[in-house]
């Protein structure tokens, strides 16, 4: 899962004050209470024509600078459509999904992976559009602070760990790949719809490789038990070579590892389940 920091109140004050802009400025009225995320204020709305939508308001940083752009791209396939958006704020106006049927909440998990790979592989079909960040530049990124980050992990497992993923990441950099990704699909980033059975919200766009996707479906509603089943239906789903999803899901744990012990919150490392994902698929 990508990395975010909770938005202080200070800040979820100015988003309530554009929020409140922006019902004005595109002829919305509120219809629910607001939907607080981690780093957005979401409203549910109804346009000036009488169709249900939601109104998101963000703070524009790299992570979602490019969420319009893919969402214009998908076109609603497989994700939410954008129905109007502020190139200047980031905000946008989406299409009402049914915010209380969360994929998390769907009790058979395998069910529930078989859902995400599909909707990875309609994401993925589309080519990645101009503008966005690209993994290729992620990567050459994360082989720079690897050496202070092994100097900074606590636990010795956990280094050797962080050195094979390395070696994995290094044998496919060079083919970065060029799919449009969502980076952050986990169970939690898909609704129920009327228009669809489930899809995604929430993109955290990238140009890369589809292998690069997988760690938050593996990783979410962890299962010790079924990380290689979850890999394998994945994988299949996406029709990806294994070889490739493999290293590039180890570089995502290393990506991970790396953000916190950036951030001072290395943790217990033998609790993180990222990290034992990136164990059992080292023994792959």
């Amino acid at each position: 899962m990508v990395t975010q920091v909770p938005t202080p109140p200070s800040d979820r004050r100015r988003l309530a004050h554009r929020a409140d802009d922006f019902l004005t400025r595109w002829g919305l009225r509120t219809d629910g209470p607001p939907l607080s995320g981690i780093a957005a204020l979401v409203l549910p709305v109804t346009a000036a024509d009488g169709s249900p939508a939601a109104l998101k308001v963000q703070h524009l940083d790299e992570e979602c600078a490019g969420e319009a752009t893919a969402l214009l791209t998908w076109a609603g396939d497989g994700a939410a459509r954008l129905l109007a958006h502020d190139p200047a704020t980031g905000t946008l106006l989406l299409e009402r999904l049914d915010e209380h049927r969360p994929l998390s909440a769907l009790p058979d998990t395998r069910e529930a992976v078989d859902v995400l790979g599909g909707l990875l592989a309609r994401l993925t079909a589309h080519p990645a559009p101009p503008g966005l960040r690209r993994l290729g530049d992620i990567a050459h990124g994360m082989s720079e602070r690897l050496p202070r980050a092994l100097r900074a992990e606590p636990d010795p497992a956990t280094r050797r760990l962080l050195t094979d993923c390395a070696a994995a990441l290094r044998e496919v950099a060079d083919e970065p790949g060029d799919r449009l990704l969502h980076w952050d699909l986990h169970y939690g980033n898909v609704l129920a719809s009327a228009r669809a059975p489930w899809l995604a919200i929430d993109p955290k766009p990238l140009a890369g490789d589809p292998g690069f996707e997988l760690l938050p479906a593996l990783a979410n509603r962890y299962d010790a038990s079924d990380t290689h089943r979850r890999f394998d239906a994945l994988t299949a789903a996406l029709g990806l070579d294994r070889e490739r999803a493999r290293a590039w899901t180890l570089a995502r744990v290393l990506q991970n590892r790396l953000w916190q012990l950036e951030e001072g919150d290395a943790g217990r490392p033998r609790d993180d389940v990222r990290l034992a994902v990136g164990r059992a698929l080292r023994a792959l």
